[in-house]
C-alpha cells in the first residue's frame, strides 16, 4: 500500500484510457451527489419546519369542553358543559409531572365584528384572558412594555398588551402606545406592552399580531365570564410527555363534570407533543428514502467501476502472467486490483462530496439574503457525521468493486496468461 512502485502503476493503469476512467468515476460522483443533495435537502426542510416550533413549549396541549356523547348518572347524552377555576386546582392537584396549566377565555377575532376601539378607529381583534404562564408556551417577543404579571392577576388589573397590527390599526405613525386606553367591548384596559410574534402553522405573519393579551381575572369580570374557562393550555415537565399524562387529565374532568368515563368525545384536545413527534417521524422517514435512494445510484456507479476493473484485469493477463512467473504472490496481485478500485472510488466520491458541498454552500448564499423567518425551508446542509458515513460506504464499494476482478486475476495460471495474445 505504501510502495510507490504500486502507486504509480495504478496512476497509469487509470490514466491510459482516461476517458473511460472518467466515464466510470462519474457513476460514483453522482451517486454520492445525489445522497449528499437529498439529505441536505432533508435537513433544510426540517429546520424550516421546526423554526415554527420554536420558543414554542412543545411538550404541550390545548383542552376544550364539548358535548357529552354519552348518558351518565341521569344526565343525558349531548349535555353541553364549560371548565370552571376549580378543574385548574384539580388538574394540578391529582396530575403529577405537569409544569404549566393555563386556563384561558377569549373574544372576538380578526373575522368577526369590530369589538376593539381608540378615539374614531376601531378594529375586530382576538383578545385572550390569560395567566403570566402562556408567554412560555406559545412564542412571543415583548418589544415594548410589559407582559402580564401575578400582581395584575390578583389585583384584578385592567391592562393589556397589543399585538404590532393592533398598534399599526389603532395608533397614528410614530405614536407610542403605552399607558393609552383602549375600550375593549366598551370597557377600558390601559397597555402596558406591545408584541410580535410568528405565525401559527405558517399563516399569515401580519394575523399572528392582531391579538390582545389581558390577565385572566380582569377579563373574567369585566366580560361577566364568572368561574368559566373557555380552554386550557397545558405543558408537562422536561423528561415526561402530555401524550401519557393527558389521559389521566381527561379523568380529572370527567369525574367533576359527571361525564362517562369512556366518553371520549366530551373533552376536545390537541396534541402538540403528538404532531411534534409525527413531524419528527416524518423526517426521519425521509432521511431513510434519501440513504436508500443515494445507495441505489451509488450502487449503479459501483458495479459500473466492477465492470471497468474487469476489463482492465482482462487487458492486463499477460502482465499479471509476467508477474506470476517472476514470484509475485496471488495476495500481491489481488491487492492491486484492489487498491485500484479503491483508489478510483474514493477519487470520484470525494469530487463528489466537493460538488455537493460547493452547491450547497451557492444555496445558503443566496438564502442569506432573504427573510426566513416564515420560509419553510431553511440552510440546508449535512454534518461531518454523514461526510464519515459517505466515506465509509466508499471505502467498503471500492472493496465490493474490486473483489470480484481481483479474484479473477488470481485464477488465471501464469502459463496461460503468457499464451495470451
Amino acid at each position: 500500500m505504501f510502495s510507490r512502485d504500486s502507486w504509480s502503476e495504478i496512476i497509469e493503469a487509470l490514466s491510459s484510457n482516461w476517458f473511460r476512467t472518467l466515464l466510470t468515476a462519474f457513476g460514483v460522483l453522482w451517486g454520492i451527489f445525489i445522497l449528499v443533495i437529498l439529505l441536505a435537502a432533508g435537513n433544510g426542510l426540517e429546520n424550516g419546519v421546526k423554526q415554527g416550533f420554536s420558543g414554542m413549549a412543545t411538550n404541550s396541549m390545548f383542552m376544550w369542553a364539548q358535548t357529552a356523547s354519552k348518558p351518565y348518572k341521569g344526565l343525558p347524552k349531548g349535555r353541553r358543559y364549560n371548565f370552571k377555576t376549580g378543574d385548574v386546582d384539580a388538574i394540578k392537584q391529582n396530575v403529577p409531572n405537569l409544569r404549566y396549566v393555563s386556563p384561558r377565555n377569549q373574544l372576538g377575532g380578526f373575522r368577526g365584528a369590530n369589538n376593539v376601539t381608540r378615539g374614531l378607529k376601531t378594529g375586530a381583534y382576538n383578545v385572550y384572558g390569560d395567566y403570566p404562564e402562556i408567554i412560555k408556551q406559545q412564542p412571543m417577543d415583548i418589544t415594548s412594555g410589559r407582559f402580564i404579571n401575578y400582581s395584575d392577576i390578583e389585583e384584578k388589573r385592567k391592562v393589556a398588551i397589543i399585538g404590532e397590527s393592533v398598534v399599526t390599526g389603532l395608533y397614528d405613525p410614530g405614536e407610542k402606545p403605552i399607558g393609552t386606553y383602549i375600550k375593549i367591548n366598551g370597557v377600558n384596559f390601559m397597555v402596558i406592552g406591545t408584541y410580535k410574534k410568528k405565525s401559527n402553522g405558517g399563516g399569515d405573519a401580519e394575523e399572528a399580531q392582531k391579538e390582545i393579551y389581558v390577565p385572566f381575572t380582569a377579563f373574567s369580570q369585566a366580560f361577566n365570564m364568572g368561574e368559566t374557562v373557555g380552554w386550557m393550555a397545558i405543558t408537562a415537565q422536561d423528561g415526561s410527555s402530555i401524550t401519557k399524562l393527558k389521559s389521566q387529565v381527561f379523568d380529572v374532568i370527567k369525574s367533576r363534570h359527571s361525564i362517562h368515563p369512556e366518553d371520549d368525545r366530551a373533552v376536545g384536545n390537541f396534541d402538540l407533543y403528538e404532531e411534534y413527534s409525527k413531524i419528527n417521524g416524518l423526517f426521519t422517514a425521509l432521511n431513510f428514502v434519501a440513504y436508500f435512494v443515494g445507495i441505489l445510484v451509488l450502487l449503479s456507479g459501483i458495479i459500473g467501476i466492477s465492470n471497468i476493473m474487469l476489463i482492465v484485469v482482462k487487458e492486463r493477463t499477460k502482465e499479471i502472467g509476467i508477474r506470476r512467473a517472476l514470484g509475485a504472490t496471488p495476495w500481491s496481485i489481488r491487492a492491486q486490483v484492489l487498491l485500484e478500485s479503491i483508489f478510483l472510488t474514493i477519487i470520484s466520491g470525494m469530487a463528489g462530496i466537493v460538488l455537493a458541498s460547493g452547491v450547497l454552500a451557492l444555496v445558503n448564499y443566496f438564502m442569506d439574503g432573504m427573510d426566513t423567518s416564515e420560509m419553510m425551508f431553511l440552510n440546508p446542509s449535512v454534518n461531518i457525521g454523514v461526510v464519515l458515513i459517505a466515506l465509509t460506504i466508499l471505502i467498503i464499494s471500492g472493496l465490493l468493486a474490486g473483489l470480484i476482478p481481483a479474484q479473477n486475476a488470481i485464477k488465471v495460471k501464469p502459463v496461460d496468461a503468457l499464451r495470451t495474445e
